[in-house]
């Protein structure tokens, strides 16, 4: 794989990562919102990642000479199907006849460990993306002697 691949790869993990979290920023963000345009509850939503190959047919080409580098891109990212949660609370607004309102699907919990995941994953590509720009002018160095 030469370094310009490598850099592709690490860079389009970068802006994938970033695109996780943010998705799992706005999940946090909206942990208690009640009722949306739609008028149900904030929805939790995921990232759906695909991989794809570093640049068109040489990318193809390259990708089955080279072992199957190829970048990842986010393709979707679609709405979790749980159950909203349902919270007996009579004096809320949004509260049924009943007294239960429902909540947005969104486990704190789960959403903080992702949130650490999509860093870690994000601080590994900068690595990677770092040490191919390093390999990168040690190259020219070398050829400049």
């Amino acid at each position: 794989m030469d370094l310009e691949s490598a850099i592709q790869i690490s860079a389009s993990g970068l802006k994938a990562n970033r695109v996780w979290i943010n998705v799992l920023s706005s999940n946090l963000a909206n942990m208690n919102t009640t009722k949306t345009a739609d008028g149900v509850p904030y929805t939790r939503k995921t990232v759906v990642y695909e991989s794809m190959p570093a640049d068109g047919f040489a990318g193809e080409l390259n990708s089955a000479m080279n072992g199957g580098a190829e970048k990842v891109q986010v393709s979707d990212i679609v709405p979790d199907q749980r159950d909203f949660k349902q919270v007996y609370d009579p004096g809320h607004p949004d509260a049924d006849e009943k007294g239960v309102v429902l909540m947005p699907n969104i486990n704190p919990v789960e959403e903080m460990a992702n949130l650490i995941n999509a860093s870690r994953s994000y601080e590994a590509n900068l690595a990677a993306l770092q040490t191919a720009r390093q390999l990168a002018t040690k190259s020219m160095e070398i050829g400049a002697k």
